[in-house]
């Protein structure tokens, strides 16, 4: 029986400013910073995670912010557009909050679902579909109201230069159930209740190119570290070729390239980001591996400093 992943654990995207990329996703969307670190193989860029109140697995988009980063270009080979779920009845709330902070915004409809579009101030892809499925969020930040917050991910639009392996590979890998189909796009679930619907476009991207405002890669969910060493084999008989396990602090992670060009990862849920900091402290301090804390005033001194902060925009 194939494997199945409930959904997506995380995304990863480059940009180049970090406060500016605080300001738009704590300070416009409201997700919370749930951890400050670096990125473990170039300590001189920082790693930024958003998230609900927890991180939880399915609300987490990071970012290595490093001002020095080329433009890059959406195409084949990646996440296209990144799709946030918030409560039915918000996206009129959303259009005006966003409006008021000069975000500009278009409205797209996919099987039957209608779509909030954004960039962000990068130019990532971004949007916004009400689903009634998902926890709601008990973190509120920014005058957000907690029953208009973004609730996690709603899933992703996947750009593949060979969309029917893309497509195989969640299907006979991953274990999404392909639900739809129309001329453009075919649809698959997962079986979790947050970042579990994929879209994808029938004709193949060109390639895009990695830099600012594209993503780096997505993640799927292992629910525990057992299930990952499954998955590690599950991918190796597909036939792929997964690196190694690698421990990254807050989740054990493996990586592999599918066929339409998209760099996957397979994360595990647990131990979670409250593993260094308590709980409603996440995010406040800059937080490093043990092997890098003895270079800690080196580091500090190299990185640009940021803060979570209340924006002015026009009141909703």
């Amino acid at each position: 029986m194939t494997m199945q992943t409930a959904g997506i654990h995380h995304i990863t995207a480059f940009a180049r400013d970090p406060q500016a990329n605080v300001d738009f996703y704590a300070g416009v969307l409201g997700l919370r910073l749930v951890k400050k670190t670096i990125n473990f193989d170039a300590p001189e860029v920082y790693h930024l995670y958003f998230g609900n109140e927890e991180g939880s697995p399915g609300t987490i988009i990071t970012f290595f912010p490093w001002p020095h980063s080329r433009k890059g270009a959406a195409g084949g080979g990646q996440v296209g557009i990144t799709s946030y779920a918030v409560p039915v009845g918000s996206l009129p709330y959303w259009e005006q909050r966003l409006a008021g902070f000069g975000v500009e915004t278009a409205k797209v409809s996919r099987f039957g679902e209608l779509y909030l579009q954004i960039s962000d101030n990068e130019g990532l892809r971004l949007e916004l579909v009400e689903r009634a499925e998902g926890a709601e969020s008990q973190w509120s930040f920014g005058g957000i109201p907690a029953e208009r917050a973004i609730k996690g991910f709603g899933g992703a639009v996947l750009f593949s230069v060979h969309p029917q392996r893309t497509m195989d590979a969640l299907e006979q890998l991953l274990g999404l159930e392909k639900v739809a189909e129309d001329m453009a796009y075919a649809r698959f679930r997962a079986k979790g209740d947050i970042g579990n619907v994929i879209d994808v476009p029938l004709a193949a991207m060109s390639q895009g190119s990695d830099g600012a405002g594209t993503v780096h890669h997505i993640a799927w969910r292992a629910a525990d570290f057992q299930q990952h060493d499954a998955w590690r084999s599950a991918v190796e008989t597909y036939g792929y070729h997964p690196t190694p396990i690698v421990d990254r602090q807050y989740f054990n992670a493996l990586y592999f390239r599918e066929a339409g060009g998209i760099l996957f990862e397979i994360a595990t849920d647990p131990p979670g980001f409250a593993r260094d900091e308590p709980a409603d402290g996440l995010g406040s301090r800059l937080m490093l591996p043990d092997w890098f804390e003895p270079h800690r005033a080196q580091i500090e001194a190299n990185l640009l400093p940021i803060e979570v902060r209340v924006l002015e925009g026009k009141s909703v």
